[in-house]
């Protein structure tokens, strides 16, 4: 038997249930992972409470990304022992995720923990981290070179913003840093390498089709009109890295951007991102990671306080990343 927070639904409201399960009840999988730890974000928030339409299935454990040891595998890519990371694949959503101290999972969804991290540093890095170092792939990918000038992250205060302001500085990029909160987030968004600050209104005005060109390329975490402002701004040949939907599924747009200045839209989903490109990209980042990262805040919560911690989440009491100790 083996502790889980399960989600269920009574009329309509969600309930969360710290539970005793057996490993016959979990999901069919390839591998059997004993779960060191789990991490606590705001999608998790919403479907603990039950605030947002995260689940889509009852009953439900939560969780979207995990970090553990293999206990049983079908699958001869791992072996009993070997060290797993999960982010993605809809896990805590459609299929059972990590707030469990057992998961069994699709082998084709895990990848190999990198040396030089551990399972907690990894859920400190979590699914925001793994898709931040796909945003810097992207630009990467589409030539961006720090030479060519600056480069600008929006919703930089964010678990994907503010692991993209660390990397793109440790790779010598100039980081333009675009917050809501500029007195609150800007000495910490300087600390992770941000060489300008900048007020989020700036971005919500609304944008001509081209405009002043200022970004040799950017990491957009919001969508909507501050994407939209964003793309008026490129620099010719520049890439955009897109990730958020944060502002809303619209986006206020012409082709001119795209025609006649050459800009590069790069889409980034996690979710369902190949092994090989998921291997890669937990590799580089845990390369380009300083160490100075894993100080920044961060609270160690047991299974039983998930249910309290989500509803602070959701509210906005809570800084820094949440991470949850299964062992």
């Amino acid at each position: 038997m083996f502790n889980a927070l399960v989600l269920n639904q009574e009329e309509k409201r969600t309930i969360a249930a710290l539970t005793q399960l057996d490993e016959s009840q979990l999901p069919a999988g390839d591998v059997l992972i004993d779960v060191d730890y789990s991490s606590l974000n705001y999608k998790d928030g919403l479907a603990i409470t039950g605030k947002g339409k995260i689940i889509r299935e009852f009953p439900m454990v939560p969780g979207i990304d995990l970090a553990g040891t293999v206990l049983q595998s079908e699958d001869a890519r791992y072996q009993a022992g070997d060290q797993v990371v999960l982010t993605g694949w809809g896990v805590g959503e459609n299929h059972w995720g990590g707030m469990a101290e057992r998961a069994r999972l699709k082998a084709d969804w895990l990848v190999p923990l990198p040396q030089g991290i551990d399972s907690k540093k990894a859920m400190m890095v979590g699914t925001a981290g793994f898709t931040a170092m796909l945003c810097v792939q992207a630009l990467l990918d589409g030539g961006v070179k720090p030479e060519d000038g600056e480069v600008v992250v929006t919703g930089a205060s964010g678990g994907v913003g503010s692991v993209a302001v660390t990397l793109l500085a440790a790779l010598g990029y100039q980081v333009a840093a675009v917050t809501g909160r500029v007195e609150v987030n800007g000495p910490l968004l300087q600390q992770l390498g941000a060489k300008r600050i900048i007020d989020r209104s700036e971005f919500e005005e609304p944008a001509r089709p081209l405009e002043k060109q200022i970004w040799a390329g950017a990491v957009d975490t919001v969508g909507s009109k501050v994407l939209a402002k964003l793309l008026a701004q490129m620099d010719y040949n520049s890439t955009v890295a897109a990730c958020g939907l944060a502002g809303g599924f619209d986006l206020p747009t012409t082709v001119m951007p795209f025609i006649l200045r050459n800009v590069r839209l790069q889409g980034v989903d996690s979710v369902s991102c190949p092994r090989e490109k998921r291997m890669a990209a937990w590799e580089k980042l845990v390369s380009l990671l300083p160490e100075s990262y894993f100080t920044q805040a961060c609270q160690e919560i047991s299974l039983e306080q998930a249910p309290e911690y989500a509803e602070a989440i959701t509210n906005g009491q809570v800084t820094g990343r949440v991470v949850i100790k299964l062992k």
